[in-house]
């Protein structure tokens, strides 16, 4: 691993950017591989907004993917992807076809819209800035980029929300590496995996610090606020430097929604639209190691919805406030 790299660059050959739009929280946030990873994905949420998802099943033709745009704005973000596709051909990245490149880059995209003016979203010149902002250096999580706008525990309402955001994590065991970076706005609450411990959700009414523990909640019968679908969502990529096959890294998407699961209270529900994509750079030839792969995928997972939260920070639009998880520790 990268010397003191614990996030998704510390796999080689991946870079991460964001892009903020000044006007409102919203943003966008791309995965750069240029030299192309094969790819897979895994929709668990019942509302998801999605692009180009189709050709990464393991029996469709395209092998490579050169870019993944993670974007605020719910479907309208999507446009945000032509915006990396256009600066990965400006690089001279992608699929040749005759004597055209075409970059290939899948998006999913959050619900933020009620953060803010709904009028104001990512656009292409928003993926496109992602991709100029983007390095390998450790990746700044929190309020940057898709996660700009992220907010969880809406369940009884988004009055009663706190704010979501981007976090990422990596573990090493021996050579290989898992890596993972979740843009974190789900309907329900995230936890700690292995406490329990409530880390942000639904408050007790919109002027409280206090949690309320949406399971439990709900178990003593009390009712969920009438919520839009789609409303809500966490997406994310889980990546590996090992080699895989478009299924494999299908299935490393798959394991990471164990993550999604362990940190996110209740979750894949008909309000969310929780999407994961997987990556394999291959830099470790030869078969991998799956059920290693399978442990690390979840854990790194869980740890990036975490830190999504412990590194967010509280935002206010006039009279509406989403305190963040490190409010909850505060005096008052």
């Amino acid at each position: 691993m990268k010397s003191h790299n614990d996030t998704l660059t510390a796999i080689s050959g991946l870079h991460v950017g964001h892009d903020q739009d000044p006007r409102r929280p919203t943003g966008c946030t791309v995965v750069l591989c240029p030299q192309g990873a094969v790819a897979g994905v895994d929709v668990r949420g019942a509302a998801p907004g999605t692009r180009e998802t189709d050709l990464l099943s393991p029996g469709n033709m395209v092998q490579q993917v050169h870019g993944i745009a993670l974007c605020g704005g719910s479907a309208f973000g999507l446009d945000a992807a032509s915006g990396v596709m256009r600066w990965l051909e400006e690089k001279g990245h992608g699929l040749s076809v005759g004597p055209v490149k075409i970059p290939i880059v899948p998006a999913a995209v959050i619900f933020d819209l009620w953060v803010g003016d709904a009028r104001i979203r990512p656009d292409a010149m928003s993926g496109y800035r992602a991709c100029q902002a983007a390095s390998d250096a450790p990746v700044a999580q929190g309020n940057e980029g898709a996660g700009a706008g992220a907010t969880v525990g809406k369940v009884f309402g988004p009055q009663r929300a706190m704010k979501g955001g981007v976090g990422s994590a990596a573990i090493q065991v021996g050579e290989v590496i898992v890596a993972a970076l979740v843009v974190c706005n789900a309907l329900g609450d995230v936890v700690d995996p292995h406490t329990g411990k409530l880390m942000a959700g639904a408050r007790q009414d919109a002027d409280s610090l206090k949690l309320i523990n949406i399971v439990e909640a709900q178990m003593r019968g009390e009712t969920a606020r009438s919520l839009s679908v789609g409303s809500n969502t966490t997406i994310g990529v889980v990546a590996t430097n090992a080699s895989l096959s478009k299924a494999q890294a299908q299935r490393l998407a798959q394991l990471g929604h164990d993550g999604l699961a362990h940190s996110i209270r209740p979750v894949h529900t008909p309000l969310d639209g929780d999407t994961l994509f997987g990556l394999a750079t291959g830099e470790i030839p030869g078969p991998p190691d799956m059920m290693l792969l399978s442990t690390l995928a979840a854990e790194a997972t869980a740890r990036a919805t975490v830190r999504a939260v412990q590194q967010a920070q509280s935002l206010r639009i006039g009279s509406d406030w989403w305190p963040a998880a490190s409010a909850l520790a505060q005096p008052g």
